[in-house]
């Protein structure tokens, strides 16, 4: 018996798979707990115009991304801070504070957990910082760190 699967099933198929299984097992097990359905034509285009619709939506996604990246590779974000002995600030400055100046003085709004930062700036200068917009996109800006 063909049938979708709704759920993630071990052993058997990921959440939209068509599958060939025993008929008992679909009656019995599959169907009334919910994890698949009988596949009908009707329900195979179904499951296809779906498919074709969050396939269209990654795309969408993805161009979006690429635009705001061709925007943002090589921005430069001049941030200032208190400092003590040596260069050092008090403090440091975190990813919401370069999303923030990035908002502020580019007008580009951004998630501050797209902002890869392996540990907070503690040091004046200019420092390189990845941002990760999309699985396939990701870009690099520039944050130069000044004496307040």
């Amino acid at each position: 018996m063909r049938v979708i699967l709704l759920e993630d099933v071990k052993k058997l198929g990921q959440k939209g798979d068509v599958v060939n299984v025993a008929e008992g097992h679909a009656r019995n097990f599959l169907i009334p707990r919910g994890l698949a359905a009988e596949a009908t034509q009707g329900k195979i285009n179904e499951l296809d115009r779906q498919n074709q619709i969050k396939a269209n939506k990654h795309k969408k996604a993805e161009e979006d991304a690429r635009l705001l990246g061709q925007r943002m590779d090589g921005l430069k974000v001049t941030m200032s801070a208190k400092v003590g002995d040596a260069g050092k600030l008090f403090g440091a400055i975190s990813s919401k504070d370069i999303a923030d100046a990035v908002k502020k003085q580019h007008g580009l709004s951004m998630d501050k957990r797209k902002i890869l930062l392996e540990s907070p700036i503690k040091m004046l200068g200019v420092h390189d910082v990845a941002v990760k917009l999309h699985p396939l996109v990701q870009v690099s800006i520039m944050i130069e760190v000044v004496a307040e």
